[in-house]
């Protein structure tokens, strides 16, 4: 993919709030992980929204790669793929237990010392087909807002970070996907037609159109059980639950992150992909004290 050489202005505060959604979302969604051995119980207590009870709400790798991402965007201002392959291996090896999915545990490490070759070492995850797993896109919406000024930048940076560790078209697809809509987001007009006139064709693309179609009256399990919920831990299952949900509640975080815990499925990612598109308007703005007290606080982060 070309890299056009002018770099459009930044904005450095909406992928903060993005990535401070993200990070909500992703310590939320994870709390729910222990209840799902008894899921009418756990069914129960989202439908009538009640906060989970741990004192500590802790991100897991979701989080940990966008910081790589925000981190990488902060000192070059786009992606630069060897530093953004070297930025993801630093941070799993500070804590390899974030996680991570066993295609990251073959990658990142490898990656630590061979930060150039990541090209050749993430095509050669799954028998030489790369990831198609959800990873690029749970990581992404900070950049879709960082350069949500410019449409096709989004899908041009969006793929470049991708790449580092999903070569597949689908996990590539996933990630312009969610940057697209952390884009619209931040711009204030989130729209799911423009996110699948802006994603490449692929099965990610076809579940987004079938997204587009369903009502936002539609009961969130339901959608999910339509769209996917992230179970099979791949972007096409992943992506269009997500980006529906945070359609559904442009405006509220809170609500968009309980509507799409009721998907079930891989919790944690959808309600960070959710999370980092509705806050890259809204901030953390309207966010009970009690939710912002229990999440693990961010690295240079003031625990609240």
């Amino acid at each position: 993919m070309e890299v056009r050489d002018r770099v459009p202005t930044a904005d450095s505060a909406a992928a903060r709030r993005s990535l401070a959604g993200l990070a909500l979302g992703d310590a939320f969604g994870e709390r729910w992980f222990p209840l799902f051995r008894a899921p009418a119980r756990a069914l129960a207590e989202i439908r009538a929204r009640r906060t989970p009870e741990e004192p500590e709400w802790h991100w897991t790798d979701d989080t940990a790669m966008a910081l790589a991402v925000l981190r990488v965007l902060d000192e070059h201002g786009e992606i630069r793929q060897e530093a953004l392959a070297q930025a993801f291996a630093l941070g799993y090896d500070a804590d390899p237990a974030r996680g991570y999915g066993r295609g990251m545990h073959e990658l990142l490490p490898r990656l630590l010392d061979e930060a150039e070759r990541w090209r050749e070492l993430s095509r050669e995850l799954f028998h030489g087909e790369g990831s198609l797993g959800n990873g690029a896109a749970m990581r992404v919406a900070p950049l879709g807002a960082w350069f949500h000024a410019d449409l096709p930048r989004v899908v041009e940076q969006a793929a470049l970070s991708a790449e580092v560790t999903h070569a597949h078209p689908e996990g590539v697809a996933g990630a312009v996907a969610v940057a697209v809509a952390a884009a619209l987001s931040a711009q204030g007009r989130p729209d799911i037609g423009t996110v699948v006139s802006l994603t490449p064709p692929s099965a990610v693309r076809d579940g987004l159109v079938r997204a587009a179609e369903l009502p936002f009256a539609t009961e969130p399990w339901k959608a999910s059980d339509i769209l996917g919920n992230g179970q099979r831990i791949r972007a096409d299952d992943t992506v269009p639950f997500a980006v529906w949900t945070a359609a559904r509640h442009p405006d509220d975080l809170t609500a968009a992150l309980w509507a799409t815990a009721e998907g079930f499925g891989d919790v944690d990612t959808t309600c960070a992909i959710t999370g980092g598109i509705v806050a890259a308007a809204t901030g953390l703005d309207g966010v009970a004290p009690e939710w912002l007290r229990r999440r693990e606080p961010l690295p240079g982060e003031r625990a609240r």
